[in-house]
């Protein structure tokens, strides 16, 4: 529990903002981390050095202890943009001096790499900066491969010495790059999923019905419109609605009314066969479509579904009611288009409704 509450306030203290305005609070922290993993990785090379008892070099990682750790320190009491300005300045003069000092072969010169990944990752502006920066360091790049070619290193180490200076870099540059990519992506990985979730809110509020949580109108004609395109099997549409609804609403209330209509979306669900396309055409009424059912089965399903509805009883708060509904179904012939079809469906609907309700008519 102690160490959890420790680590806490290593992290608190990390993540502390200079409270300047308009700042990435994520470059804070990356300026941070990464100067600790400097005076961390600085520390290496001292015991490295001192292990070899090479005084010299041990003197130099030290140094750049102090050098990464004052840096560490002003980034409590500078803007955060100034912290990053100093952190990038104190690695290009530690870079240039470990190479004058100790030669192109210790693999310093690849902390460059990391400088140009920062900078792009760092500032969300500035494209023309980003880029005049980059050719910059690729250019000290260039100059500093030419100076080691020419001129001999102050201070000379062993193949050995230099071959492990290379895993440590090489380690030192692939954990910087991945810290730097870590803090910088795992807001925008996070934001892309929340983006992908909210577009699939958005897309199911357009198709759904908030109320039944049947498909909507749009999304039916949309449907129907590619199932027609090019039929395989039978299609059968149905449309249907509640016998004498606004007398339900009139005498119980309109959250009664939206009860019951709760109530049919869940009978469609459990009554008709599965496959069945279910939607809330508009106010008490529905549309029903049976992809791969004829007139014949459709109406077979329609019929123990009209029983299902008229067995349910529904509570009025004072009393106890029951429904009915009425359908129009037809079947589709394959050529007449889907204005047509619906216009159908809704005539046999009515005819059904004039004729005593509570029936199908087909």
């Amino acid at each position: 529990m102690k160490k959890s509450s420790f680590l806490h306030k290593i992290h608190q203290g990390i993540c502390k903002d200079t409270g300047g305005q308009n700042e990435s609070a994520k470059l804070i922290v990356a300026v941070r981390v990464l100067t600790l993993s400097m005076i961390v990785y600085s520390l290496l090379n001292s015991i490295l050095f001192l292990a070899v008892t090479h005084i010299t070099g041990m003197v130099c990682c030290q140094l750049s202890v102090l050098l990464f750790l004052a840096i560490f320190i002003l980034s409590y009491h500078h803007k955060t943009f100034v912290s990053f300005c100093t952190l990038n300045i104190c690695i290009l003069v530690w870079i240039i001096c470990n190479i004058y000092l100790f030669g192109w072969n210790i693999g310093v010169q690849h902390f460059i790499i990391t400088l140009m990944l920062f900078c792009f990752f760092a500032k969300y502006r500035h494209e023309a900066a980003k880029i005049i920066y980059s050719l910059t360091l690729c250019a000290l790049r260039i100059l500093l491969f030419f100076y080691c070619q020419n001129n001999e290193p102050i201070i000379h180490l062993t193949p050995e010495i230099n071959n492990i200076f290379q895993i440590l870099n090489t380690l030192a540059i692939f954990w910087a790059i991945a810290l730097i990519a870590y803090i910088f992506s795992t807001d925008t990985q996070s934001l892309e999923g929340k983006l992908i979730e909210y577009n699939e809110q958005l897309k199911a509020q357009a198709n759904i019905d908030p109320l039944t949580g049947l498909y909507n109108r749009r999304r039916t004609l949309e449907y129907l419109d590619t199932l027609l395109k090019s039929p395989v099997h039978p299609v059968s549409i149905c449309i249907c609605d509640i016998d004498f609804f606004k007398r339900v609403n009139d005498t119980y209330g309109h959250n009664i009314g939206d009860n019951v209509l709760k109530k049919l979306s869940e009978t469609f669900h459990n009554e008709l066969p599965s496959g069945t396309f279910t939607s809330r055409w508009g106010g008490e009424e529905f549309l029903l479509i049976f992809p791969d059912s004829n007139g014949d089965e459709a109406n077979i399903a329609l019929e123990t579904l009209r029983r299902k509805i008229k067995s349910i009883v529904f509570d009025g708060g004072t009393n106890t009611f029951s429904i009915s509904m009425t359908f129009g179904l037809i079947e589709y012939d394959f050529h007449s288009d889907l204005t047509a079809l619906l216009k159908q469906a809704d005539e046999k609907l009515y005819l059904g409704k004039a004729n005593g309700r509570d029936q199908i008519v087909f």
